[in-house]
């Protein structure tokens, strides 16, 4: 049986709620539920745009500690509470992993971070990546 290992991003939640950015088995990566924040200062991204940025750049970070890249990206979900904010979370993440055509799931639920718009988890499987167009 493969060991497990962490990948931790500094965030307060992972230590509050005693859970790991990503947690990798053998060449499969799951990343936690992310939120557009800079998780060294606190602050939350200005809008959906924004948030999903800097929440794929924080699964980014994540990923390449698991010698992966996003281009490993095999499935996301994605958790947006503004149904009209669908569209522009939507297109971003068509700009930053479209070109995987991972399985997704979005759904508009109430996020548990206030003044969160965007909110991603994936799984990666290391080594399984595509060559962005």
């Amino acid at each position: 049986m493969a060991g497990r290992k962490h990948i931790f991003s500094g965030s307060v939640f992972e230590e509050m709620a005693g859970y790991a950015r990503a947690v990798i088995v053998d060449d499969r990566i799951f990343v936690s539920g992310t939120v557009g924040m800079d998780f060294k200062s606190g602050e939350l991204a200005e809008g959906p745009e924004a948030q999903t940025h800097c929440a794929i750049d924080t699964i980014e970070n994540a990923l390449n500690e698991a010698n992966a890249t996003l281009a490993d990206i095999v499935r996301t979900r994605v958790y947006v509470p503004n149904p009209e904010h669908v569209m522009a979370v939507s297109t971003v993440l068509k700009s930053r992993i479209g070109f995987t055509y991972p399985a997704n799931t979005t759904t508009c639920p109430p996020l548990a971070v206030p003044g969160a718009h965007v909110e991603i988890e994936v799984e990666a499987v290391r080594g399984s990546g595509v060559v962005a167009p």
